[in-house]
């Protein structure tokens, strides 16, 4: 079987899977749609593995990496899902509260790769919550497919409140200096719009490649935004410009970047989508953001 490089899949390859993975397709017509572009040695089974996360190769912070205090808690979402399981994470050597970091997963619930931006987040000097809006169905289960199948049972309002009530827990976390910012991918992002949207005392917000709020809710955003979005994401930049018209209009203070000739999903180390270089910048971005507003 050829060992697929990314150079070696069209563009219309990754459309594809992201109308799957956003559950615009079914997993059938999927695979159906899928079978027109392997030829040869390109086969449907090489192009499904090759576009399927890899977990086991692209942890950038292990679980259990001395540098981190990183554990699995509860917190209480009276108005969202109940008791809602998270990763907290902090330096194991502390002199000082620290700012918080929310981490919002994609429309799969808490897998690896957001487990390891919550880490991620955490070397960087913040305390970091990575919760898991799938806990009233069992969890993160084991992969995105099913993952995404089980979110889809959830109101994405509901889930907004489990994340609202993240907040508020590391707002009030003895580590915490009571700052707290929220970043979050896909529909992470949505969410961290909408946290913006919802918590007046929100200091900093940075959605990747999320939907936008209405003007009417753009309206009541005190936080400050760092937008990141995919050049290539035409769904999702179709919102931008009524987005920016309603930011510039109630004067909120933001900055975007469009990242050029990158998809969406594109900080996603663990699929082809993912770019090195577009992905390292923005996290730098993303860092000395938060510092700026947080600390």
């Amino acid at each position: 079987m050829k060992k697929l490089k990314k150079e070696d899949i069209s563009q219309d390859v990754f459309d594809l899977y992201d109308d799957y993975a956003h559950n615009k397709i079914e997993r059938r017509q999927f695979i159906q749609k899928l079978s027109m572009y392997a030829a040869g040695s390109v086969t449907i089974g090489s192009l499904l593995s090759f576009m399927s996360p890899n977990y086991k190769d692209t942890l950038e912070v292990p679980k259990d990496d001395p540098r981190l205090k990183s554990e699995f808690i509860n917190y209480e979402s009276p108005k969202g899902g109940g008791t809602i399981k998270g990763l907290l994470s902090n330096p194991s050597n502390m002199d000082a509260k620290l700012p918080g970091i929310i981490v919002v997963h994609e429309n799969r619930g808490l897998n690896p790769y957001i487990e390891d931006v919550g880490r991620r987040a955490a070397l960087d000097g913040f305390i970091s919550l990575a919760p898991d809006a799938l806990t009233p169905l069992g969890g993160y289960p084991g992969n995105d497919d099913d993952g995404r199948a089980l979110q889809r049972q959830r109101d994405r309002y509901e889930m907004l409140e489990d994340f609202i009530a993240a907040f508020n827990f590391l707002k009030n976390h003895p580590n915490c200096n009571g700052k707290v910012g929220v970043v979050g991918f896909c529909f992470g992002g949505w969410i961290a719009n909408m946290m913006a949207v919802k918590l007046p005392n929100l200091q900093a917000a940075v959605p990747f490649y999320g939907g936008q709020p209405s003007a009417e809710e753009t309206a009541q955003i005190k936080a400050s935004l760092l937008i990141q979005y995919a050049d290539l994401d035409k769904r999702v930049n179709a919102g931008w410009p009524e987005y920016e018209k309603a930011l510039k209009a109630n004067s909120i203070s933001y900055n975007v970047h469009f990242y050029p000739n990158v998809n969406h999903g594109f900080h996603n180390n663990t699929t082809p989508r993912y770019n090195e270089s577009a992905a390292k910048l923005a996290w730098t971005r993303t860092i000395q953001f938060f510092e700026e507003k947080l600390i």
